[in-house]
């Protein structure tokens, strides 16, 4: 088991790190991106992983000099989404970190997934009454890589930022994460990385 006891509190990011559900939504990305005539690039997209889909359209936009309305695009691939036939699956690596700290830390979820898409999924795995709190990008200004939606989380569980860890599966959540004066473990391909 990962040694957090120079932690109080846990912050994970719930896509690809707590939560196996990144697949169903590349999948989604990727019909978005042809209804939409954006090239599909899995890579890319990954890379985005908790990002708000809002946001994602415009770096599309950007990279492939587009002009479609992003609001328009994240409701689509919400749309999208929401059709596929997909039942996500707790990670085993941070789920075994979350039961093992679940009764002596403050714990909470930091999501670029809509409040209503996140708090549906942590039900469906019977944890959003055991964390402390959730923030999602309903819930804040500015997404990741910003360090609102992580500092937001700590403000919730009443645990300073640098008390806290962060477990991210992306690049961008790992740079929210520094944003907020947070450390961070990554999650790749459902394993845990070694500091």
């Amino acid at each position: 088991m990962v040694d957090l006891s120079a932690y109080d509190g846990i912050v994970f990011d719930m896509d690809g790190t707590l939560i196996d559900s990144m697949g169903s939504h590349l999948q989604a990305w990727e019909q978005t991106c042809l209804a939409f005539g954006y090239p599909f690039d899995e890579a890319f997209l990954h890379s985005l992983g908790g990002v708000p889909s809002a946001a994602t359209a415009e770096l599309l936009n950007e990279k492939h000099g587009l002009a479609h309305n992003p609001e328009e695009v994240a409701r689509y691939k919400q749309y999208t989404w929401l059709k596929l036939d997909h039942t996500p699956t707790l990670i085993a690596d941070t789920a075994a970190v979350f039961e093992h700290y679940r009764p002596t830390m403050k714990i909470g979820v930091g999501t670029g997934a809509e409040r209503r898409q996140a708090e549906s999924l942590l039900e469906h795995h019977g944890l959003l009454s055991r964390i402390d709190a959730l923030v999602s990008a309903t819930d804040v200004s500015r997404g990741k890589p910003d360090g609102e939606t992580f500092l937001k989380v700590a403000e919730l569980i009443g645990v300073a930022p640098e008390k806290c860890v962060v477990f991210e599966d992306t690049s961008i959540g790992a740079e929210a994460a520094r944003h907020a004066g947070m450390d961070c473990i990554m999650v790749h391909n459902g394993k845990i990385q070694q500091r």
